[in-house]
C-alpha cells in the first residue's frame, strides 16, 4: 500500500518592533528516497527575501534566505506533496562484532558521538547496556530500547524546550518526541550502534481518510544502522509506515531545526507554527 500526502507547514514570527535584518536556513523540504517521492514542493517567505538552495552535509534540502528590509513580522510557508511507499524493514542482520569493524564504526563515526544533548544519564546508560547484553543482534536490542523509552517516558507537550537535554527528560520521565528520540540515540550510541535523528511529518490517524485535513505538528523519530538505516518512532512505538514523511537527517535536533537563524533590530519575538496534513490518495 502507498499514500500520497500533502503537508502545509506555516511558521510566523511577530517582532516587538521592527527587525532590520534576518538571516535564516529552512529545512522544510522533503527529499526523494527509496521510500518516498516528492511530487511537488515549495517554500515561500514574506516579506520577499533573497534565497539560495543547497544540500547540507547530511543530505537535507536547505533553503537559505535573507530579509534585509525592516519588518514587524515574517511568515515562512512550506507546502509539499509526497508519495510514500515504506515496506517493512528487513529483520536484524548485523552482529555486535560487525558493528565494531572499521567499515561501520569509521563510516558512521558522527552517529556514534555523544554530545550533551543526547548524552545518557548514568542509570539510563546502564539500562541500555543491560538491554544490549540481552540480545544476540544489535537490531533486536535497538527495538527493545525504543519500547523501554516509550513505556517509561510520558508524552507531555510543553514538558521540555526545543533543544533540551535527553538526561533531563529521563529524570522527569516526561517529554515530547524530540526527547524520546534523543534518549534512544544516546542509549544506542552508548552501546556502539550508530543512530541518527530524523525530522519530518506523521499523519496521526491509523487509516487516514482521503481529503480530510488534520492539524498536527512536526515529528521526529530515530534510525539506526543495521546494514541499512532502520527507523522506529519511540513516541508512538511503531515502525514508520506510509503515514510518515522524512524531511531532514542529522546527529540530533540541532542539525535538523525546521528554521534557524539570526535577526537584529528588536529584542524579542513570538513564534507560531501550524502543520496541516491531508491524504490525497
Amino acid at each position: 500500500m502507498s499514500m500520497q500526502l500533502r503537508v502545509d507547514h506555516t511558521t510566523t514570527y511577530d517582532y516587538d518592533g521592527k527587525a532590520v535584518a534576518s538571516y535564516n536556513q529552512a529545512r522544510l523540504t522533503p527529499v526523494t528516497t527509496t521510500d518516498q517521492i516528492v511530487v511537488h514542493s515549495r517554500v515561500e517567505v514574506s516579506p520577499k527575501p533573497w534565497t539560495f538552495e543547497y544540500r547540507d552535509y547530511f543530505g537535507t534540502h536547505v533553503t537559505a534566505f535573507e530579509v534585509v528590509d525592516p519588518h514587524e513580522a515574517m511568515t515562512v510557508s512550506a507546502t509539499s506533496t509526497v508519495q510514500t511507499n515504506r515496506p517493512p524493514a528487513p529483520p536484524p542482520s548485523l552482529t555486535w562484532e560487525q558493528l565494531g569493524e572499521r567499515e561501520v564504526a569509521d563510516r558512521w563515526t558522527e552517529f556514534l558521538s555523544t554530545p550533551e544533548i543526547v548524552l545518557a544519564a548514568p542509570d539510563f546508560e546502564q539500562r541500555a547496556k543491560q538491554v544490549a547484553a540481552d540480545y544476540e543482534l544489535p537490531g533486536e536490542a535497538a527495538r527493545d530500547l525504543c519500547a523501554m523509552v516509550h513505556d517509561e517516558v510520558e508524552f507531555v507537550p510543553g514538558a521540555t524546550q526545543a533543544g533540551g537535554l535527553a538526561a533531563a527528560a529521563w529524570q522527569q520521565r516526561a517529554g515530547v518526541c524530540q526527547d524520546m528520540v534523543h534518549l534512544v540515540i544516546g542509549g544506542l550510541r552508548a552501546v556502539g550502534i550508530p543512530a541518527r535523528y530524523v525530522s519530518g511529518y506523521f499523519h496521526p490517524d491509523a487509516d487516514p481518510v482521503i481529503g480530510e485535513t488534520v492539524h498536527t505538528s512536526a515529528h521526529a523519530w530515530v534510525e539506526w544502522w543495521d546494514d541499512g538505516w532502520h527507523g522506529f518512532d519511540p513516541a508512538n512505538n511503531v515502525e514508520p509506515d506510509d503515514r510518515y514523511i522524512s524531511v531532514a537527517y542529522g546527529r540530533d535536533y540541532l542539525d535538523v531545526k525546521p528554521i534557524s537563524g539570526i535577526y537584529s533590530g528588536v529584542g524579542t519575538s513570538r513564534l507560531e507554527a501550524d502543520v496541516a496534513i491531508v491524504r490525497l490518495a
